[in-house]
């Protein structure tokens, strides 16, 4: 393949900013992305919001077998190139990511790995982290983030960057910040810092479900600045079961750590299973 930077200029591509694109073009930044899952080889890979294919070529160059997904068709042309050098590794999704069956397009096992857009990546790394049934269909996320937020999934208790997204992403799964890259990286280059986080699924805890932890948290960082005698209010049950977890009513959300929220996750759970 001719380098990327020749094969955006042959196709006219610029990076979209409505579609939260910045392309990422160095070569040697891209295989060190590719290797963050571990080995590929063989290995299906989802991709989100490919672009010109940087990632993809890494990704494909890794031994993976790419599904990819791209809603701007401009980029379609280059992606369909790098299908046909890649001997039909690569399949190309012309379609809105938010709107994809993911599991079905990729099966069950497959990494996700992805320079996610920058309007959309929060909404999918929460759709990806809060499946029902568990463990999840993918094996294992490894994804582009602004810095910030990658600091919120991997936030402990007691920082300002602990929130309602660092217990969704931790109380079952094993995020890190694999490595940070910089904004003169991409092209255009960002106004922000960039940060891959990488994450594996683990088991579970028992008797205590998503839909729980996504109430408790909701309720609990919507008024992060009460004490969660008032915050939890809104969770019927809650406040009478603190005293029960060794939780202060006095504390606040931030001061939780994600075990707590699971321990009082249980006992909501098992309130409300002895009162039916």
């Amino acid at each position: 393949m001719p380098p990327l930077r020749d094969v955006i200029a042959r196709y006219g591509l610029s990076a979209n900013k409505a579609l939260g694109q910045n392309f990422l073009l160095d070569g040697q930044l891209l295989d060190r992305i590719a290797r963050v899952p571990g080995d590929l080889n063989d290995q299906t890979v989802y991709e989100v919001g490919p672009g010109p294919g940087g990632l993809t070529r890494a990704l494909l160059k890794a031994g993976a077998q790419v599904v990819a997904v791209e809603r701007d068709d401009r980029c379609l042309p280059a992606l369909d190139e790098l299908n046909q050098a890649s001997g039909g590794r690569l399949r190309l999704l012309s379609a809105d990511a938010m709107k994809v069956d993911e599991r079905k397009e990729a099966g069950t096992g497959a990494h996700i790995v992805s320079n996610l857009p920058y309007n959309v990546g929060t909404a999918l790394f929460v759709r990806w982290t809060t499946l029902a049934e568990w463990l999840p269909w993918w094996r294992t996320l490894t994804l582009m983030f602004q810095r910030e937020v990658a600091e919120r999934i991997v936030a402990e208790p007691n920082s300002a960057a602990y929130g309602r997204l660092s217990v969704l992403a931790q109380w079952r799964a094993r995020p890190v910040i694999a490595m940070n890259v910089h904004r003169s990286a991409f092209v255009p280059p960002p106004k922000v810092m960039s940060a891959i986080v990488h994450v594996t699924p683990a088991t579970q805890p028992a008797n205590v479900s998503i839909a729980t932890i996504e109430m408790l948290t909701a309720a609990a960082f919507g008024q992060r600045r009460k004490m969660l005698r008032q915050s939890l209010k809104s969770v019927q049950g809650a406040v009478d079961l603190l005293s029960q977890a060794g939780i202060a009513a006095d504390r606040r959300a931030e001061t939780l750590s994600v075990d707590e929220f699971v321990a009082l996750g249980q006992l909501l759970e098992r309130n409300s299973a002895s009162s039916k």
